[in-house]
């Protein structure tokens, strides 16, 4: 019999891990989006509420989607979409109460919470044009770089690359950071504290002891 799913537990393990992740999708200090940053929509365009936005926020930085716009496959289909094959889906969580007799014959209001799956219109062929969002471009907003902090990022031995790609990462298979142009961030210390982090993974897998083979 498989494990009944714990919607407390996943929301509350998709969050960690995105913070511990270093910069997540809500508390991005540069310009440029690879996916979609606005505020998460169902499928008629009402606004998602509570957790569910910075769970929706971490799958569009995931997966890189860019629509904000949400739905179940039969909303899709109902919409004349078609959830593309082999699309992951996301779970995002409904909160409600409902009404029951107790033990004294009394009415009282129980609450509930419920997990469902949703695609991202990213995932859907087929929906209306206005469900696809184009992704922000970056800024140049004039950033300059800082002599000393650059020597000491220099210094660390971390192989550092810069493109117009807006993301910030560590790949431990290429063994690189990638950065996007500093002149994209909002100011110098979100800059280098992102990168701070980046060369913290690095180092971590450094010194991570390895497997006899």
């Amino acid at each position: 019999m498989a494990p009944k799913f714990d919607v407390y537990a996943h929301v509350t393990d998709t969050i960690i891990a995105e913070i511990e992740a270093g910069t997540p999708p809500w508390r991005k200090p540069w310009t440029g989006s690879a996916s979609g940053i606005a505020m998460p929509t169902r499928h008629n365009g009402e606004e998602y509420r509570g957790i569910n936005i910075l769970m929706l926020w971490v799958m569009a930085a995931k997966q890189g989607h860019v629509s904000s716009r949400w739905m179940t496959y039969k909303q899709a289909q109902e919409l004349g979409g078609q959830v593309r094959k082999g699309e992951t889906s996301s779970t995002v969580v409904k909160y409600g109460t409902f009404t029951r007799e107790n033990e004294l014959g009394i009415e009282e209001e129980l609450p509930y919470v419920r997990a469902y799956r949703v695609f991202n219109a990213d995932q859907i062929e087929g929906l209306p044009k206005d469900y696809y969002i184009r992704p922000e471009a970056p800024r140049d907003l004039g950033t300059a770089e800082d002599p000393e902090l650059e020597a000491f990022f220099n210094r660390t031995g971390a192989e550092i690359l810069t493109s117009h790609d807006p993301r910030a990462y560590y790949s431990p298979v290429k063994d690189h950071i990638h950065m996007p142009p500093i002149a994209t961030f909002h100011d110098a210390a979100g800059y280098y504290g992102t990168m701070a982090h980046e060369v913290i993974h690095n180092a971590e897998v450094r010194i991570m002891p390895r497997r006899s083979s």
